[in-house]
């Protein structure tokens, strides 16, 4: 039995520390950007100390013993050995905010405390900025914008919870965090061969690029131009913006396989986040962008109106009681990156505008980790009124990221600037 003061790990959180190596690293990774006055460091510690209890998974590191490794209290905690100030001599503008969570997104977490850490940035210009790292062993992408609320944000839930609601609310982010780690560990980890323009050896270095698109006019251009979905927009603009990466730096176009998230801002949290997908090609050699949108809309409508996320999720169940080995190998074969070359997944932010300690969040961005083969990742998190793109690449193989970012910008105000067509 295990000690009452110990959660022992499951195999999924098990595969993923596991997983870790001197290239790879398990975190997930959110970057808040604020406005206003700085931050000051006493208070941003003040904030999350004042609240910390209502997180307790964040006050636990790995402990255990080999045969039954597990979450157990850290009895050294501080807050400082989680909050802390970036590794920087001076404010930094925007490039060098970049080039930062670049260079911590890189390093790993120490295993020996809780798995977190927020690095408070000065801004150039005034405004500061929060690097926030967080083990996939202890969050995903909802559970984090969770722990953001309860930790962070000024309104936090409008009372504090006992600790059998605490448990419960655990209880759930957790059985659905399984579910999408399972997921995340067939898509991501599995070593397998062909070629794709991100197909390569992925090394140690990290490349990190942001984007912002105001949420509602893509939404109505969108609609208007083709009765099309805002996610539909979203994976439009991004093949525009891969398609001018491409031609600059490979000179040839194509069709580029995604994986598609189900859905994104106008679904709930639970929807956009359930561990299903399905896979398309996206049009790189259309350069008529509400052509790209009409080809993307209908791809995406076929697949949901036959049901693919879901007919995948129930082939795979019923593979693994038939036969294990041959779920093995059809999860091998969707992997590959002959099937697709990029993974674009979403998380859902805070609906309203929030602040930080009366600084007003003005940018939210997710950073997800690439896989091997696969050395790019884009992720886009919504937030009040606008789409925050987070792109994470080995420069070794993408490099000149931010370039790539700043096409998703130019790509939807074409989008929202082109008129219907009859």
């Amino acid at each position: 039995m295990p000690p009452d003061d110990l959660i022992p790990l499951a195999p999924e959180d098990r595969a993923i520390l596991a997983l870790e190596s001197a290239t790879i690293a398990g975190h997930t990774c959110k970057v808040v950007r604020l406005g206003g006055e700085r931050l000051e460091l006493a208070a941003l510690r003040g904030r999350v100390a004042e609240r910390i209890e209502q997180a307790p998974l964040l006050r636990r590191r790995l402990g255990g013993t080999p045969a039954l490794p597990g979450w157990e209290p850290d009895e050294d905690f501080a807050i400082a050995h989680h909050v802390g100030p970036a590794p920087v001599d001076e404010p930094v503008d925007r490039a060098g905010l970049r080039t930062l969570v670049a260079r911590l997104f890189e390093r790993h977490l120490d295993r020996a405390r809780p798995l977190w850490r927020i690095e408070l940035v000065p801004l150039a210009g005034g405004g500061s900025a929060l690097v926030w790292r967080i083990h996939h062993a202890l969050a995903d992408g909802t559970a984090a914008m969770r722990y953001a609320q309860t930790l962070l944000w000024d309104d936090p839930p409008e009372a504090a919870l006992s600790a059998a609601q605490r448990a419960a609310v655990h209880a759930a982010d957790d059985a659905r965090r399984r579910g999408h780690l399972a997921g995340y560990l067939r898509r991501e980890f599995r070593r397998t061969h062909g070629r794709s323009p991100f197909d390569g050896p992925i090394g140690t270095r990290r490349e990190i690029g942001f984007a912002v698109v105001p949420f509602a006019p893509l939404h109505d251009a969108a609609k208007a131009l083709d009765g099309a979905t805002v996610n539909d927009a979203v994976l439009t603009i991004v093949a525009g913006a891969l398609r001018r990466w491409l031609e600059r730096h490979h000179g040839r176009l194509g069709a580029l396989r995604v994986k598609v998230p189900v859905s994104l801002h106008e679904e709930g949290d639970a929807a956009a986040n359930r561990d299903s997908f399905f896979s398309l090609a996206l049009p790189l050699d259309e350069p008529d962008p509400v052509a790209r949108l009409r080809a993307v809309h209908a791809a995406t409508r076929a697949r949901k109106d036959a049901g693919d996320a879901a007919r995948r999720d129930q082939l795979l169940h019923e593979l693994s009681g038939v036969s294990p080995q041959l779920q093995r190998f059809v999860v091998r074969l969707e992997r590959s990156p002959r099937r697709f070359a990029l993974n674009v997944s979403n998380v859902p932010g805070p609906r309203a505008p929030v602040r930080v300690l009366d600084a007003p969040v003005e940018a939210l961005h997710s950073i997800a980790e690439i896989g091997q083969h696969h050395a790019l990742r884009v992720s886009v998190l919504s937030f009040a009124d606008r789409l925050c793109f987070g792109f994470c690449a080995d420069p070794g193989l993408v490099d000149d990221v931010q370039t790539m970012a700043d096409g998703v910008e130019d790509e939807a105000a074409a989008l929202v600037g082109a008129r219907p067509r009859r």
